[in-house]
């Protein structure tokens, strides 16, 4: 009998792996079908992962949050929620709570003075001399010596019936002891923002848990995640909150309700885990793996290499860089890797200075104020281009703060404006912006921008010669400021651009050109949200969000509108999203409106989504990659290998 067999030709010396090369051998095997042979036991499954960093603490209130140790935990600790296409989704909880199903109320308490509440400032204070809320109708009062009724927030969450790796069962009274260790202290700063806003958390059950917001804070977008993942108290419970952070039983070897459990940890090399035999869902055959190996290199050459020769079945999304995507579409035509790409949070931007700061405003004409201008300039992108010539293709043009598979992304309402040159010009052509000279850069004039300004006429004349600001150890963002430099340039406008180290560039505000508002075009990226909930950051470009001196009215340097860009409508749409709660009809029709706003009128020219990229073995089932959880391997529990014959590492 034989079989043919396509294998990678790998030398046995560390190369850089920048080709696929095969070779076809031609095996001649014994009689026996090893398929046939079905009295063989079957090896144990195992799973490979491969990454850059070994985490230092798997205790989840410990100081590690890397994407390493966020790996190794979704062995080991279930997953109470996911976050999967800027959605959330019940796991260990039978379902997340909601004002609609009534499992969490917004209800009026009575607050005396000296307890504490959420004031409009965003402190957590008692109630007391200086202090002004928001009153359960929604009036702002100022304190007055008497008591006063507040909204508090009531949300009720109920565990699945899960089970320790030790076999003991776990219980409500195991999430109260995680709350209670979060208030004693933990590294998280999110987390420990939503233990001093809460007012109680307890348990109302076996399984069951309340959690009650202080009064007046009513706005939480995420109050159904206020959920506190249980710790094993009748494990950890006598130690003290200090002995947590070190204790080897808590960091290295915990006890945990996920479907493994750690049973070797070789510094510098790898963790190993095994089934966890108690998981309470073994009974649907779960996990599919007996084993999980987390294996740590030190280079994404080094990585590669071991993947084909299948030391490795996954490489995470962390240890791949964007640069080595060509080898991967061309590994994964040859049948040899399967690459997994999809857009993610981050979202490059091209900011319009529409409004300057001190001497720099007064040193050139008001280029982008006319918003005609500003949509021109939006349609000579070629934005297709930069996802084609810089992200292979693999992702998307977003033309929006949020990207088109948000949630509250208004599909069929918001302008998305095209690439068309031709139309592009006409539109400077109208403003009055022409090129009177014909040395193909338009002059400035002020007559057609009059009544959308008050620019001078003292600027009539000069030449549509403009600045974009760029990080200089950036190679993606090099790329994208070449591409729009020659994009403009076909509608008359000459770009130069400017390249700042990093530090200069992203620095802190008056000095920086970004952050000190004094900038032509400035590149550099936001997220389209704030994780975990990825509500649409429309405050980053909201009228009081604009960067600049407090005492001259602005936000401060720690501001976010860079742009400068105001509009009263989209200051009252955002303000009326950022106050309503998740699920309320105001939340979505307001947080849309800001969008069509904004698209229409462009502060930003919005350009695509970074791509997040990991990459696994064909016999790998099962895995994928999503754009808002923030590991791939949130579902280890059912991720599983195809064992082919005679499969040996």
């Amino acid at each position: 009998m034989t079989r043919v067999v396509v294998q990678n030709v790998l030398p046995a010396e560390q190369v850089e792996v920048t080709r696929i090369v095969t070779e076809t051998v031609i095996q001649t095997l014994s009689g026996e079908d090893p398929l046939a042979d079905e009295g063989r036991e079957s090896q144990p499954k195992e799973l490979v992962v491969c990454q850059k960093n070994e985490p230092t603490s798997l205790y989840p209130y410990g100081e590690d949050t890397s994407p390493a140790a966020t790996a190794v935990r979704h062995a080991v600790f279930e997953s109470n929620v996911t976050n999967l296409s800027f959605g959330f989704q019940a796991r260990g909880l039978e379902k997340l709570p909601s004002l609609t199903d009534g499992d969490a109320v917004v209800r009026p308490v009575v607050v005396a003075p000296g307890e504490r509440v959420y004031a409009v400032d965003g402190r957590v204070v008692p109630w007391g001399e200086g202090v002004t809320v928001r009153d359960a109708s929604g009036a702002e009062v100022a304190f007055d010596g008497n008591s006063v009724t507040l909204g508090q927030l009531a949300v009720d969450f109920q565990m699945k019936p899960r089970v320790w790796s030790d076999g003991t069962p776990v219980t409500a009274d195991d999430s109260v002891f995680a709350f209670e260790l979060l208030r004693a202290g933990a590294a998280d700063a999110a987390l420990a923002e939503t233990a001093v806003r809460t007012a109680s958390y307890e348990a109302t059950g076996e399984l069951g848990t309340r959690w009650l917001s202080v009064p007046g804070y009513t706005d939480d977008p995420t109050f159904f995640l206020n959920f506190f993942g249980p710790f094993p108290r009748h494990a950890w419970g006598a130690l003290p909150v200090d002995a947590l952070l070190q204790a080897e039983e808590v960091n290295r070897f915990p006890i945990g309700d996920g479907p493994f459990v750690v049973d070797e940890w070789v510094d510098g090399d790898a963790i190993r885990l095994k089934r966890n035999t108690h998981y309470y869902r073994a009974d649907e055959g779960l996990p599919h793996l007996d084993v999980v190996t987390f294996r740590f290199m030190s280079g994404p050459n080094q990585l590669l290499s071991s993947l084909l020769s299948g030391e490795c079945d996954v490489i995470t999304q962390e240890s791949v860089e964007i640069d080595e995507v060509p080898f991967l579409i061309e590994a994964e035509a040859s049948g040899l890797l399967v690459p997994y790409f999809e857009s993610g949070t981050v979202y490059e931007h091209i900011d319009f200075g529409i409004n300057s700061y001190g001497p720099y405003a007064d040193s050139r004409p008001d280029w982008f104020e006319d918003v005609r201008v500003r949509q021109a300039v939006v349609m000579c992108t070629d934005r297709q281009r930069m996802v084609a010539d810089v992200m292979y293709g693999r992702s998307q043009i977003i033309h929006s703060y949020v990207p088109g598979t948000h949630p509250l992304y208004p599909a069929g309402q918001l302008t998305e404006w095209p690439y068309d040159v031709a139309r592009a010009n006409t539109l400077l052509d109208q403003v009055g912006f022409v090129d009177t000279d014909g040395d193909g850069v338009r002059e400035y004039s002020a007559a057609g921008v009059a009544a959308n300004n008050t620019e001078p006429a003292r600027w009539n004349g000069t030449p549509f010669e403009v600045r974009l600001g760029t990080a200089a150890d950036n190679e993606v963002r090099q790329q994208i400021a070449e591409i729009f430099r020659a994009n403009l340039a076909d509608c008359g406008i000459a770009v130069e651009i400017v390249s700042y180290p990093a530090d200069v560039w992203f620095g802190d505000g008056p000095a920086s050109p970004l952050f000190g508002r004094t900038f032509d075009l400035g590149q550099f990226p936001w997220l389209v949200g704030v994780s975990p909930a990825w509500e649409p950051a429309c405050q980053l470009f909201q009228s009081g969000s604009i960067i600049g001196p407090e005492e001259e009215g602005f936000g401060g340097w720690d501001a976010s509108n860079v742009s400068g860009w105001t509009n009263e409508a989209f200051d009252a749409a955002c303000a009326q999203a950022l106050e309503s709660l998740p699920g309320t009809p105001a939340y979505v029709e307001s947080h849309r409106a800001a969008q069509l706003l904004f698209a229409e009128q462009v502060p930003i020219i919005p350009l695509f989504l970074r791509l997040k990229v990991a990459v696994a073995r064909p016999q790998v089932l099962n895995f994928g990659i999503d754009a808002t959880q923030p590991s791939e391997l949130y579902n280890l529990y059912e991720i599983d290998v195809q064992q082919l014959p005679d499969m040996v590492r």
